[in-house]
């Protein structure tokens, strides 16, 4: 897909991911416990589907109010739980160099 000013997109690949895996984590070691995707999904509202979907499926299309739930339960910022991956890197990751 070719924008209006001149350079192609890949529709096929991502290029923004949230990080709900990493953000489990670093709350985990915050916290002194195991935090779950049930619990997560409790806390936030959002169904455990959802979230499912929101970690394991590349290009998954969420809305910002979801955005705003996992921020709070985070207490973090949006370029925290948001990583953007560009192009050129998106495929070199999936070509399977480092």
């Amino acid at each position: 897909m070719r924008s209006p000013y001149g350079s192609e997109f890949n529709e096929g690949n991502t290029m923004i991911n949230i990080e709900i895996k990493a953000m489990i984590k670093a709350k985990t070691a915050a916290c002194g416990r195991r935090i779950t995707l049930n619990e997560l999904a409790k806390a936030t509202g959002i169904s455990r589907m959802t979230l499912s979907r929101m970690i394991n499926k590349k290009n998954y299309s969420t809305v910002t109010n979801h955005l705003d739930k996992l921020c709070q339960f985070f207490e973090c910022e949006l370029h925290e739980l948001i990583k953007y991956v560009p192009e050129n890197q998106l495929s070199t990751n999936l070509s399977g160099a480092v």
